[in-house]
C-alpha cells in the first residue's frame, strides 16, 4: 500500500550575485513561507534578503521504509537540480521525511473522526 510522504529539503543560498538576489527578491511573493504546500513538483519558499535560507516541500509516495529513503533522495535531487537549472549556488542541503499517516491528529481531526 502506497503511503504519502512529506519531504522537506532545506539549504542555504551560497554567494548569490546581485542580479540573482534581485531576481529572487522580485519573485518572492510567489515563494512566501506563509503559503507553503507539499506538491509532487516541490514548493519553494524563502525570505530574502532577511535570511539566506530556502526550503522546498515535496509530496512523495513510498510503499515501505526503503521507499521513504528513496523518496527523500528523489526530493533532494529535484531541489538541487532546480537550483542548478536556475543558476543559484547552494550549500548545506539537508532533508527530512515524514509519513503523513504517522502525524498525530489535532483536536479538529479527532472531532472529525468521531
Amino acid at each position: 500500500m502506497s503511503r504519502t510522504i512529506r519531504v522537506t529539503v532545506r539549504g542555504s543560498f551560497d554567494n548569490l550575485t546581485e542580479p540573482q538576489l534581485a531576481e529572487l527578491v522580485a519573485a518572492q511573493a510567489d515563494h512566501d513561507f506563509l503559503h507553503t504546500q507539499y506538491t509532487p513538483e516541490g514548493h519553494l519558499t524563502y525570505d530574502l534578503p532577511a535570511r539566506p535560507f530556502f526550503t522546498f516541500r515535496f509530496a512523495e509516495q513510498a510503499d515501505d521504509d526503503a521507499g521513504i529513503a528513496k523518496a527523500t533522495e528523489r526530493a533532494e535531487a529535484k531541489a538541487t537540480a532546480w537550483m542548478a537549472e536556475h543558476g543559484y549556488p547552494i550549500k548545506k542541503v539537508t532533508s527530512q521525511a515524514v509519513d503523513v499517516a504517522a502525524i498525530p491528529l489535532g483536536a479538529r481531526g479527532r472531532r472529525a473522526n468521531r
